[in-house]
């Protein structure tokens, strides 16, 4: 290679290379695989080392850099590192290796789960927690304590030392990263990639409050400045954080030499499936710890660790069709139908497409054959299209420019990446927005599924929430399948269901940004329907947990004509009149503060909550100083200990039950 090509393709992978780190780091919004990332820093490496003449300044050796303007930096007390990355056996062997030349005999590893998340660092003083930083630059980070306040089990514990650094994984559910991408879809916002860039992005929020409702979770797996020496191994530390009530990285095992090693990561390769959050492959730790010591680190990981990998579950099939689903706001989502494929165990038969940009963006056509993935335990998606097997005839595909359920022409509103069907009286828009409100989250109308609604809105001409509570026995009867008896059950469902709470009505109106714990917040501190339809952006804006984002869009809703038109027609009917007062002063438990815990008898989770919001108290997930009291059933697991130990007042069911006026 000449100077002038070794010195351009250098610099230019450089350049590469310096996009990637800002959109991982940065942006939290990576648009190549981890193994695409090594495979240009390889390259890279051996370029610079066969051509250290044209190489010129070397390429940054560091781990990136994740801070953020608006955050305080935070110096750690010792760097925080990443990990070198291997994609096979034998990279893992070379691994070894180098160990075994350094320490003269063969190494005994700690292997655990690699959680696909973003480290941080806990910094603890006597016990008490005083920051949680980011991995930053390695040598500083952002202080994120504010957005994770939230986790109890973390405030406080039991160490014994003047000053600690445990290292950590902020993660997401895989069940909370479906749901928040459901409602980012119904909203018209583009979906996250992947949990670890939900993850990410919700760390580095600069509202705490909106940081929590992510449902961002922590596990620990390492550990920083000690102001003791501690712990002889890995083992024994991640033993400790357990004894301390401390989430850890599990499954972890210890085991001799790679042959044993690689027996297990075959063993979480598999077991990674089954666990409920993503993980992209198994760390490979020497379990003691003065071996790390003497081994020490580069300038971006330590030499005594390595994270293998795991290959992405992938599978080709044929796309036989792209159709378009309508929600309830009136976002129009494309969907592949494909010929069946199983995939981690699942029969595949659909894949989301998100958007007409995304199509586009990889060229994606009926009749291709394309390759489905499971990359970090993420749902089913279309990474590519395999080009080699395309029909020369096959066209291109064209994004509708008319609604597929009323024809009505789409619009694709600034800023945002979905097309919408802006008729309000689209049949599928109606019958997603009427599913969304008999359903048991809303108002709860027992009998009334997709089915049912289906019906009512192609035979019976139900059009909106009101429809519902104006039908007849005679609508009912001429439908098929229904009976008298049938006829019977939805009618006082529905009948029952004018008495709902308040909050199930707010929520079940469907509007953008409004779930249903805002939706108690809302109708805890207003008090009635009334009172919400005429509150302002500014009043709105300083309840707990709405926000100017939502009281904005709940100003916007109350101020169509057609919503006002509808809420008086519902309030005509009865529904919605319902008045929640914020205080209950003749209730001692108005006010007051509960966590569940544990499996109840005579009632169910969802009912004790009810019972105990409806006499004006507060249930909370999360146990802290401000809980009033817990209330065990039977397994009541680590709540109860921690209770204990704040001082809240216990309660067992019997004490529940007598404080709602009801017998055992």
């Amino acid at each position: 290679m000449q100077k002038t090509d070794a010195t351009a393709s250098i610099a230019a992978l450089r350049e590469t290379l310096a996009r990637h780190d800002a959109l991982y780091y940065g942006e939290a919004a990576p648009v190549i695989t981890d193994a695409q990332y090594d495979a240009l820093k390889r390259q890279l490496s051996d370029l610079e080392a066969a051509y250290p003449l044209f190489a010129g300044v070397p390429a940054a050796a560091g781990v990136g850099d994740d801070r953020r303007p608006g955050f305080v930096q935070v110096a750690h007390s010792e760097p925080m590192l990443s990990l070198d990355n291997a994609y096979s056996f034998e990279e893992l062997q070379a691994f070894e290796k180098r160990l075994q030349g350094a320490l003269g005999q063969l190494p005994t590893y700690c292997v655990e789960p690699k959680v696909d998340g973003v480290a941080v660092s806990c910094v603890y003083q006597k016990g008490q927690l005083l920051r949680v930083v980011t991995r930053g630059n390695g040598l500083e980070g952002d202080d994120v304590t504010l957005n994770l306040l939230h986790l109890p089990k973390i405030q406080r514990i039991a160490a014994p030392f003047d000053y600690l650094e445990l290292r950590g994984e902020v993660y997401l559910l895989q069940s909370d990263f479906e749901r928040i991408n459901q409602e980012r879809e119904e909203d018209g916002l583009t979906p996250f990639a992947n949990a670890r860039n939900l993850a990410a992005g919700s760390l580095k929020l600069l509202d705490p409050k909106a940081a929590q409702k992510r449902s961002l979770k922590l596990l620990f797996y390492g550990l920083g400045a000690c102001s003791e020496q501690a712990w002889e191994t890995q083992e024994a530390f991640l033993t400790t954080l357990k004894a301390w009530e401390l989430p850890v990285n599990e499954p972890f095992f210890v085991v001799q030499g790679l042959a044993e090693a690689w027996k297990v990561i075959e063993q979480l390769d598999v077991l990674r499936h089954t666990l409920p959050y993503g993980t992209d492959g198994a760390v490979l730790k020497l379990n003691e710890r003065a071996f790390q010591k003497q081994l020490g680190a580069t300038a971006k990981a330590p030499r005594w660790a390595i994270a293998y990998k795991f290959a992405p579950s992938q599978a080709q099939t044929r796309l036989h069709a792209i159709t378009l689903q309508v929600g309830r706001t009136g976002v129009v989502t494309p969907v592949a139908q494909l010929e069946p494929v199983v995939l981690d165990g699942s029969r595949i038969v659909r894949a989301t497409l998100h958007n007409a940009d995304e199509i586009a963006r990889k060229d994606i056509r009926v009749g291709d054959w394309v390759v489905l993935e499971k990359a970090g335990e993420v749902i089913p998606a279309i990474v590519s299209v395999v080009l080699e097997r395309r029909q020369p005839d096959t066209p291109a595909f064209v994004f509708p420019k008319n609604c597929p359920s009323c024809e009505g022409a789409l619009t694709r509103l600034p800023q945002e990446v979905a097309w919408r069907c802006l008729n309000a009286t689209c049949p599928a828009q109606v019958r997603r927005r009427l599913e969304h409100f008999a359903s048991r989250q809303a108002m709860d109308i027992k009998h009334l599924g997709e089915a049912v609604i289906a019906l009512l809105v192609e035979r019976s001409g139900v059009g909106d929430f009101a429809d519902i509570y104006a039908l007849t026995p005679q609508d009912l009867l001429c439908l098929p399948q229904f009976k008298e008896r049938a006829v019977q059950n939805l009618l006082e469902a529905i009948e029952a269901s004018r008495q709902a709470p308040l909050w199930r009505v707010v929520h079940g109106l469907g509007i953008p940004l409004v779930g249903a714990t805002m939706a108690k917040e809302l109708v805890s501190a207003l008090g009635s329907m009334a009172i919400l339809r005429q509150a302002d952006v500014p009043t709105l804006s300083r309840l707990p947990g709405v926000g100017p984002l939502g009281a904005a869009s709940i100003v916007h809703f109350f101020a169509s004509p057609a919503n006002q038109e509808l809420l008086d027609r519902l309030e005509a009917l009865g529904v919605g009149t319902q008045h929640s007062p914020p205080a209950h002063p003749q209730n001692p438990l108005a006010g007051k503060r509960f966590v569940l815990t544990g499996t109840l008898q005579a009632l169910t989770r969802a009912e004790a909550c009810e019972r105990l919001e409806a006499l004006g108290a507060r249930v909370v997930a999360t146990l802290s100083s401000k809980v009033d009291y817990l209330v065990v059933g039977q397994d009541p697991g680590s709540k109860y200990a921690k209770a204990k130990e704040l001082g809240i007042c216990i309660w067992d069911e019997e004490q529940l039950l007598a404080a709602l006026g009801e017998e055992f």
